[in-house]
Formats: C-alpha cells, structure tokens, sequence
C-alpha cells in the first residue's frame, strides 16, 4: 500500500492592502528623518530665527540676511515648504515661517523648542557605523567618540527643562526645599553636563552654593565657562570625576537629571548619593516616564526612547562595561527598589504631567 505525503503550505498569507499601508508608514517615517536633517541644518545656520525676527523672504533675501549661498537657501526653503514647516507664496516666490511655528522652531529655550533636540538626534544618526560595530562585537561608544554638536543638542534642549520647569514647577512643589535653598544649602548636581540647572538655580538662590560633577571632562570645562559667562562662578563649580566612587562632602540636596538609567553601575550611583546627603536631605531625581513592560511603552515616544536607547543611553554604559539599563531602563517600580537597596527610605513621585519625564523626590 502505498501512501502520499500531503504538502501543507506553511507560508503566511499576505494582505497586499496592509502592505500597501505598512510602505504609507515606512515612506513617511523616511521622509521624517530627511525633515529632521533639513530642520536641524536650518535650525544650525539661524534660518528660522532669521524668518521669525525679519519676516518673510525670497531665497535671494534670506541668503544675503543670513549669508548662505543663494542655491542652498533655495533647496532648503523648499524642502520646508514641501514638509509644511513654512509657507510658499508663489507669485512673490517669498517663504513665510508662520507665527504658529516660531515657537517649535525658532525660540531658544522655549517651553516647546525642538532645535536643541534635532541637532542631539541628526549627531546621533551619524554614528550608526560605530552602532552596527557594537551589535557585532559587543561593547558601547564612549563618551569621547560623540561629536560636540551631540553635547550641544542635549544642552539645548534641556535648557527648555531648566528656564521653564526647573524654578517654577519642580522646586515649587517642594516648599521645604524652596526655603532651605533661599536661606542658604549646599548642592550637588551628579551629571551636571554643561551645567544649566545649577547657574539658574544660583540665579534664583544666590545665598546657595552649587557644586556640579560629570564624568566627561569637555562638559565641566564649558560648564565652568557657562558660570563665568553668567557671572555666578563665586557660587557655582564644576568638578570632572564619576560619583559612584564617592562624594567628598555632604549636600542638602542632590539632584539628577536623566542621568541614572546612564550609569554604568546605577546602584553604586545611587548608594554613593546617599551616602552624601544630609539626614534631612533630599535627592531629586529626574527620569524617563516610562512602564514597567515593552507592551505598555510602544507608540512614538517609546519608538523615540528605544531608539536614543540604542544610540545613546545604553551604549554608553555598555562601553565601560556596565549594565546598560538603557533610556527605558528605571520605571517607577524598578527605581523605588534601586533607592531601597541604596539605603533611602521615602520615594515621593511629584504630581506632575509631563509624558516624557517623571520626578521624584526621594529622603533618606
């Protein structure tokens, strides 16, 4: 007797309609990353500060105001027409940034400026040849291997964090500190990068004084510079040197500002902390605003984070030979255990709304 095999066709079907709509996505998020570039390239060179404060122009004008070449100003001006970022009146051949758009694209420093953050992810994208190396052997990029318009991009953009939200939000909902801070406290600022948050708090709390420490030595240099420049180096001082191996004195406050999910050794990190606050001291720390499973994090902010994850956050720790935790790497849940076995006591989550950063106010 003899028996025949059936063949079954193990391959999936396939909906030509959602492949015709997966290549809509791919084709848009494609063209968002050539907008990003050109946004940052215009962002970089003042073209949209320029259209903000002197109006409407041809590519003639804005290349003679901003002193570019005339053909790259025309290119550029119409790629941002083309992707809505301004408007084109034909007849008059003239390009308009609208009122609606200045404030993402041309105030410095503003609540809702993404200038800072394109040039941090344009810097980023270019160091995909030393991300694929890492995927195949293993390892991080270094501190040193980022270009200074990376550290540029991340000063910027948090400087929206640090001239709207750090006075006047986040000190305000901690009365306690406000008062000790205006009376006269000692502060620590671990991962102080170009050392933003400690002048304008010196600004605000002259009778403080402000210590920031950062693992990378170009970031105190011009931290220190920046405290020169704002006339508050009597108050503020920058130290190189990494944390986790111990503070030298004591603070009232400690702060951090995304920096722990960095660290290559995030409990020793946050044990060292400890270690130098005062007893009725508080340790401020800012984090990503994220949850606990992949599942509850996908949509575009966690496309955003995933990805600085891999570009940045946790290829940096993974360098030193760390644990690389990653961007998404301290939900609530695993940060309140990390503070408990660093020895803190209290972990008070700010009521804050905000879905890119969580803040905690955490005692000993």
């Amino acid at each position: 007797m003899s028996m025949e095999i059936a063949q079954v066709d193990t391959q999936p079907t396939v909906d030509q309609a959602k492949v015709e709509a997966f290549v809509g996505k791919v084709f848009t998020d494609t063209t968002g990353l050539m907008t990003t570039t050109m946004a940052s390239i215009g962002d970089r060179l003042g073209l949209f500060k320029d259209l903000a404060s002197q109006g409407p122009a041809t590519s003639t004008e804005l290349a003679e105001r901003s002193s570019i070449d005339e053909r790259y100003a025309r290119e550029w001006l119409s790629a941002m027409a083309s992707a809505g970022y301004l408007t084109y009146e034909p007849q008059a051949q003239r390009f308009t940034l609208p009122p609606e758009h200045a404030p993402v694209l041309a105030q410095e420093a503003g609540p809702t400026f993404f200038g800072g953050v394109h040039e941090e992810l344009v810097a980023l994208v270019g160091l995909s040849d030393r991300v694929i190396e890492a995927f195949r052997q293993g390892g991080g990029i270094p501190y040193a291997a980022y270009p200074d318009s990376m550290y540029e991009g991340i000063e910027r953009f948090t400087a929206g964090w640090f001239e709207n939200l750090l006075i006047p939000v986040w000190i305000e909902a901690l009365p306690e500190v406000k008062a000790k801070l205006e009376r006269g406290i000692r502060v620590a600022d671990v991962g102080c990068g170009r050392g933003k948050a400690l002048i304008k708090l010196a600004q605000a709390f002259p009778e403080s004084r402000y210590i920031g420490y950062d693992l990378f030595g170009p970031n105190v240099d011009r931290a220190t510079a920046n405290a020169k420049a704002e006339e508050v180096e009597d108050r503020v001082t920058f130290r190189q040197g990494d944390v986790a191996e111990g503070l030298p004195e004591q603070y009232d406050l400690i702060t951090t500002f995304d920096v722990v999910h960095d660290a290559v050794d995030a409990l020793a990190l946050v044990r060292a902390i400890r270690q130098a606050l005062a007893p009725d001291g508080t340790y401020l720390c800012l984090e990503i605003n994220c949850q606990d499973h992949l599942e509850q994090n996908v949509g575009p902010l966690g496309t955003l984070f995933y990805s600085c994850s891999v570009l940045l956050c946790m290829t940096l720790s993974l360098a030193e030979g760390g644990q690389g935790l990653g961007t998404m790497g301290l939900p609530e849940s695993r940060l309140r255990a990390l503070t408990q076995d660093a020895g803190f006591s209290s972990v008070h989550r700010l009521p804050l709304e905000n879905p890119f950063n969580s803040l905690y106010e955490i005692k000993p």
